[in-house]
């Protein structure tokens, strides 16, 4: 992030840690949509959403981010982003949604070097706060899935 200016997060937990995500990039916050299943899809493809009436690829936060499955019946939020490519959405499930907060361009911190090689290339630096830390998710590193490769399945 090179912004020298505030900017607005919205907030979100998955598992036991707090993640953010430029409010300009979210579309829609959503209280558990029934997801239908995509067969064949990678792990982290948790399946579809109808968001008014529109096919959107739901990403289960928890899978990508390599965190133990959520229980088979707890609560999730969804939130919808747009991706890079034109009129693209995906929906982030996560365990849920917290507040919008803005935070200051100055408390900034790239990632350290003890974060995992598979998170520091999902996220995009962190904001410490009192208590805790808040990770910024990259939306178009989180988005690049690798595609199963089934000519080798034969």
């Amino acid at each position: 992030m090179t912004e020298s200016r505030d900017i607005e997060l919205v907030t979100m937990n998955v598992g036991d840690t707090q993640f953010g995500i430029p409010v300009l990039k979210v579309r829609d916050v959503l209280a558990s949509p029934a997801t239908y299943p995509i067969p064949l899809a990678p792990p982290e493809i948790a399946g579809s959403i109808n968001l008014r009436g529109r096919i959107v690829t739901a990403i289960d936060l928890r899978v990508r981010l390599g965190l133990p499955p959520r229980e088979p019946q707890a609560p999730s939020k969804c939130i919808i982003v747009d991706s890079e490519n034109a009129g693209e959405c995906y929906a982030f499930l996560v365990d849920d949604v917290g507040d919008v907060l803005r935070v200051s361009a100055a408390d900034y911190e790239a990632n350290p070097i003890t974060l995992s090689k598979h998170w520091s290339v999902l996220c995009d630096g962190l904001y410490r706060r009192e208590d805790s830390l808040l990770l910024v998710l990259d939306t178009q590193a989180v988005l690049r899935i690798e595609s199963p490769d089934f000519s080798r399945a034969a």
